[in-house]
């Protein structure tokens, strides 16, 4: 690094759900003239292609407790809980050694400012005298839910007083004091409150990252101002200096240089073939069917998922992760395998913006993970929603009711109610009005980007505090 230009450490969680818009955010910023330092974990590097091949992109490994092992695979983690708690853990010491390498005041190649997933927040940046801003990767929405999580505990409303309120009613109490955020339910407020473990660690360990964040100098959200407007004003009653800069993906689309732009991370192999077999189908007519990257499914949700979309009759695409089915069996039963020939594609994993934008695609059935339903929302494709995991919960509930472009399906959910809520997307009335309003949503999306829109004006805003941040503004 020659030229002393503004450097940025990108820190994202290790996970292909926050990657992947750090990764959208990193892209802009060297764009505009940025050098980056994008970090990997142990895990992350060892399952993600890297970008060598670009000038000012620098990519640098930190420790998280899942070394390879003898054979040289790296060791797979249980569940989100076990990845965070190693995270706590293990990347503190190995970031600060990192940030010290990087970081030379003496001779002006300093670290103008780290950029930090709210879960990668070491402190580490504020002990150095480094700045630090927090990238929200989730919405704005699921994010205001989490900071609500220990006032939740001290009304007395969490933990749960036991297993039962999960399914007596319990759940549907509707909490009205959330700034910004109207005719919400205990049970839309994320899946980490339903534990009845006062020290439950991702209950706690969320709680304190959201507040955590709060307190940082700038908070970036990958969401636009028509979108969450209600809980961004909330959130800016607390926390006043945010930045909503999204949708990153269109945002991405306007990058000038070619190779940036199609840069992307993916921890599973995409199989590109799927984009020919929509090119044969009539537009709007193919249901996609994704549940991200961290969703698990037994044995007989899966059946149930697999003889609901297969019985609906209409054609699909599906990704089926190696690793979405607990105990591994993914293979669909022979007689399914037999009716869908034709009219059905399964593949591990796709380029799923490229999906989504394509014109053959009617409607997506989602996890309703953020990355998804803002690219659904993006791509005016309305969503059936099937929850899991985290604030999915919270983007379900505004998808669905605040903006009108989804419709859930129960947790416990059964082929009969899958097939019925895919025939009401495809050709019910239903279905009608939710294109229609994920058009209008389409539209407002691409608006905030244009030269003048929310998102432009912020990310305008945004490059420029991080300028002055490194003394490199005019």
């Amino acid at each position: 690094m020659e030229e002393k230009k503004p450097h940025v450490v990108c820190v994202p969680f290790p996970a292909q759900g926050h990657i992947n818009p750090m990764l959208q955010l990193a892209k802009l910023l060297h764009s505009r003239g940025f050098f980056i330092t994008f970090v990997h974990t142990d895990y992350t590097h060892k399952r993600l292609s890297t970008l060598d091949s670009l000038d000012g992109f620098r990519f640098e490994v930190i420790s998280d407790g899942f070394s390879p092992s003898t054979v040289g695979e790296v060791q797979e983690y249980r569940n989100a809980e076990q990845l965070c708690q190693s995270v706590k853990e293990n990347c503190v010491a190995s970031f600060r050694d990192l940030l010290m390498k990087l970081h030379h005041p003496s001779d002006g190649h300093r670290v103008t400012c780290v950029v930090s997933d709210p879960t990668m927040t070491f402190k580490v940046p504020e002990e150095m005298g480094i700045p630090e801003v927090i990238f929200c990767p989730i919405a704005a929405s699921g994010f205001m839910a989490f900071t609500q999580y220990r006032e939740l505990m001290r009304r007395g409303l969490v933990p749960l007083k036991d297993e039962s309120c999960i399914s007596n009613g319990y759940l549907d109490t509707i909490i009205d004091w959330i700034p910004g955020m109207r005719d919400i339910r205990l049970r839309d407020l994320g899946s980490y409150l339903q534990t009845t473990d006062p020290k439950d660690f991702m209950f706690n360990f969320i709680a304190d990252v959201c507040q955590n964040t709060l307190t940082a100098s700038a908070i970036i959200f990958n969401t636009f101002e028509d979108l969450e407007d209600e809980v961004l004003h909330g959130i800016r009653s607390i926390s006043p200096r945010i930045y909503t800069i999204g949708p990153l993906s269109l945002q991405c689309h306007l990058l000038p240089n070619n190779a940036l732009k199609s840069a992307r991370f993916s921890m599973w192999k995409e199989e590109t073939e799927c984009l020919k077999w929509l090119d044969s189908h009539e537009a709007g007519s193919i249901i996609y069917v994704n549940f991200g990257s961290l969703t698990s499914l037994t044995a007989n949700q899966f059946l149930e998922f697999a003889f609901g979309i297969v019985n609906s009759k209409y054609p699909f695409l599906w990704v089926i992760r190696p690793n979405l089915v607990m105990g591994g069996h993914t293979n669909l039963p022979q007689e399914l395998m037999d009716e869908i020939e034709g009219r059905g594609m399964v593949v591990g994993w796709c380029p799923q913006e490229q999906v989504l934008a394509h014109p053959s695609i009617a409607a997506f059935l989602t996890h309703c993970g953020w990355n998804s339903t803002l690219e659904s929302i993006s791509f005016g494709v309305p969503m059936l929603c099937w929850p899991f995991l985290g604030e999915q919960q919270t983007n379900c509930r505004y998808a669905c009711h605040n903006w009108g472009v989804g419709m859930e399906i129960n947790n416990n959910a059964r082929r009969e109610e899958i097939e019925a809520l895919i025939k009401e997307m495809m050709g019910g009335e239903k279905g009608k009005e939710m294109r229609k309003k994920a058009l209008s949503w389409k539209e407002s999306a691409g608006n905030s980007i244009e030269e003048g829109g929310s998102s432009h004006t912020n990310l305008e805003l945004l490059i420029q505090e991080l300028l002055h941040l490194g003394d490199f503004s005019n």
